[in-house]
């Protein structure tokens, strides 16, 4: 029985659809003029990428090319010198950067889905005295700037002895994510009630029912938040600033800044060095972003 409610049915997406009915209502040369205009608006956001890609292709002599007085950086390569790129890749040990900051990301995504995925199965799907102010004392911490607890973790870390380790970037994602945990609340409210009744009903416990049938239906959801926690391991800076100080447990983040300070001139080594960073965000946000958009959407939509 309770094989047969994990299986996800088919739910609509009115955003989506709303969104799909306003593109279809064009016609086509509406449509090659919307998706130039949407082009357009994209290049101010594409140029800084674009320039560090054309940056990290240049000689040193064809970065910065002076005329007269002024100092005018030229447009393209030419020709394009892709020696740069082994150069700046042996600057650095990147293989141990990425093995580090991928073993921090596989930790953190896992840690802050699921501990956020049953903090937020109790908010969305029980009932006990004090569920809605506790929610919104969890919401308000959303609001609470990093700052202002940096000092006083750092020092129950440093009490802990976990100073020059992983674990105080690891740890804290097994405590759950307030952000997450609103996603997931509200994911988990829309679900239909009937399914957890008759599981109930067959004498499945509440964590059976969590782990069977609530996660399967929610993994779009999950996966939203996987990427989002994925992103802010990968992008993350100030963590291993503040507590790596070996440098064989440097991320690729932190990495790239110590590059910046020992080979600070070598500004296309640095931007080739970005360009292998960034790479795989991109690579990951194009084979994703439609799990993405799904999980967003269907968080905010009513049945």
């Amino acid at each position: 029985m309770i094989s047969e409610l994990t299986r996800p049915k088919r739910q609509a997406v009115p955003t989506v659809k709303k969104s799909r009915s306003l593109l279809g209502r064009l016609s086509p040369g509406q449509g090659v003029a919307a998706h130039l205009l949407l082009l357009l608006l994209c290049l101010p956001a594409l140029l800084p990428l674009a320039w560090m890609v054309s940056t990290s292709l240049k000689p040193e002599s064809q970065i910065f090319a002076k005329t007269g007085t002024s100092t005018l950086a030229t447009l393209l390569p030419h020709p394009a010198q892709w020696s740069n790129y082994p150069t700046a890749l042996r600057a650095i040990p990147i293989a141990l950067y990425l093995d580090n900051t991928l073993l921090l990301c596989a930790f953190t995504v896992v840690g802050s889905v699921l501990s956020s995925a049953l903090v937020a199965y109790g908010f969305g799907r029980l009932e006990f005295r004090g569920k809605t102010p506790l929610f919104l004392l969890m919401l308000a911490t959303i609001a609470l700037p990093a700052q202002v607890t940096m000092v006083p973790i750092f020092a129950l870390f440093r009490w802990l002895h976990w100073y020059g380790t992983y674990l105080p970037l690891i740890v804290p994602s097994f405590c759950g994510a307030p952000f997450y945990i609103f996603l997931l609340t509200q994911f988990f409210r829309k679900l239909p009630d009937e399914l957890a009744e008759a599981a109930r009903m067959d004498g499945a416990s509440e964590w059976r029912i969590f782990w069977q049938i609530m996660l399967p239906l929610s993994k779009p959801a999950l996966a939203t938040c996987a990427l989002f926690q994925f992103l802010g391991t990968w992008n993350d800076f100030l963590g291993p600033l503040l507590y790596i100080n070996d440098p064989k447990r440097y991320t690729l983040a932190y990495g790239l800044q110590q590059l910046l300070s020992t080979h600070g001139s070598e500004w296309a080594s640095l931007m080739a060095d970005s360009t292998v960073f960034i790479l795989p965000i991109v690579v990951l946000f194009f084979f994703t972003q439609k799990t993405f958009v799904n999980g967003i959407a269907t968080t905010g939509s009513k049945n």
